[in-house]
């Protein structure tokens, strides 16, 4: 199956970059090891993937049936994160610790708020005949999702969990004229929410401006050194393991800006092989999805599509210059176990789904 199979692909891959655009972070962290990272993340992979070939054989009302439970497990974890538990990394309230691991219980969110959303909209899909059945009670539930999200001050996961609601909404059959609306109302309290912090208004007038001298080692170090690492890589790249900005130039050269690592050392080939393979992503989520007759199913692959395809467009755009920093790691390839782990647990229930309708499909023959 192209999900899977490239799915796998981008992982093995991820764990490759990793090594590389991780090595001097965790030597310098680690006392020494320039391996501790990557082999967490290939600790994470490891246990992800079986569990997400698991999952992937239980069948659709399995997820419905649990859908509401999971929801307000995923509330709960978030929770946490102002109790006591949580911390602060990268500026974001958005972690917890126990027992000295860490998780980011908003990747987990995620995937609840997705199969939730499939399970109220699905019973709805044939009734948006006004404003009150389009918005309750799907509305509602997600604004308490992504609110606790963004009382951490992470507005790239936030921006993230809004385009999974919208496209939810899309994928349930809700008129393109309202989802319009309820995007630029969105899209006006964003920019109100992002211009609320001087660091974040700094970086979306670094965006539209340029970089000033006095910015330089500011708002402007990220971006300036992520686009020198990706313009020096050419088109073969300098070789993979010999990127001069992972040796301190370049913050999160393991994480959000993953991606120019990649072209520094793979080159325009390499950067372009990535983005190939989250076009064929797509295309198989998108041959998912159209071959889907329960709402539920299409709604639930909808999401996931836009979440791991969308977000990873989201992160080479902000490599790229195109669109301001948000934060926001590249799908199955940048470190972090949560997002790993959450990712391969979304693709094993969409094969989950896909898997149910071929059942279906055979026992209908």
């Amino acid at each position: 199956m192209i999900v899977l199979g490239t799915t796998v692909f981008l992982v093995l891959f991820g764990l490759v970059m990793v090594l590389s655009s991780s090595s001097i972070v965790s030597s310098q962290s680690n006392d020494g090891d320039f391996f501790a990272i990557f082999l967490r993340q290939g600790l994470y992979a490891l246990v992800a993937i079986p569990i997400m070939l698991s999952i992937a054989r239980l069948p659709a009302r399995f997820w419905r049936r649990w859908a509401r439970v999971a929801v307000m497990l995923g509330l709960g974890l978030q929770l946490l994160v102002f109790i006591g538990l949580g911390y602060e990394y990268g500026g974001n309230q958005n972690w917890i610790s126990i027992g000295g691991f860490t998780a980011q219980p908003s990747e987990f969110l995620k995937l609840a708020l997705i199969v939730w959303l499939g399970t109220v909209l699905a019973d709805r899909a044939d009734a948006f005949t006004d404003w009150t059945s389009l918005v309750v009670p799907a509305v509602p539930v997600s604004l308490v999702a992504i609110g606790m999200v963004l009382l951490g001050q992470d507005l790239g996961t936030a921006s993230i969990m809004i385009a999974i609601v919208l496209g939810a909404l899309f994928y349930a059959g809700a008129p393109l004229r309202r989802l319009a609306a309820m995007a630029g109302v969105v899209a006006v309290g964003g920019v109100l929410f992002a211009l609320s912090s001087s660091s974040r208004s700094s970086r979306i007038d670094v965006w539209l401006n340029g970089c000033r001298p006095e910015d330089y080692e500011g708002s402007c170090w990220q971006v300036v050194h992520g686009t020198w690492a990706l313009g020096s890589g050419g088109v073969f790249g300098v070789g993979l393991g010999n990127s001069a900005a992972k040796w301190s130039w370049l913050p999160h050269a393991e994480t959000d800006f993953i991606f120019a690592v990649i072209g520094e050392e793979l080159g325009m080939v390499g950067a372009s092989v990535v983005l190939l393979l989250f076009v064929v992503l797509t295309i198989g989520l998108v041959r998912l999805i159209r071959s889907h007759r329960d709402p539920f199913s299409r709604i639930v692959t909808g999401g996931v599509l836009i979440w791991i395809v969308g977000q990873a467009f989201v992160n080479v755009a902000v490599v790229l210059g195109l669109i301001p920093v948000l934060g926001v790691p590249l799908p199955l390839i940048s470190v972090g176990g949560s997002a790993l782990i959450a990712s391969l647990l979304a693709i094993g229930v969409v094969l989950s789904l896909a898997r149910s309708a071929e059942a279906r499909e055979a026992r209908t023959e």
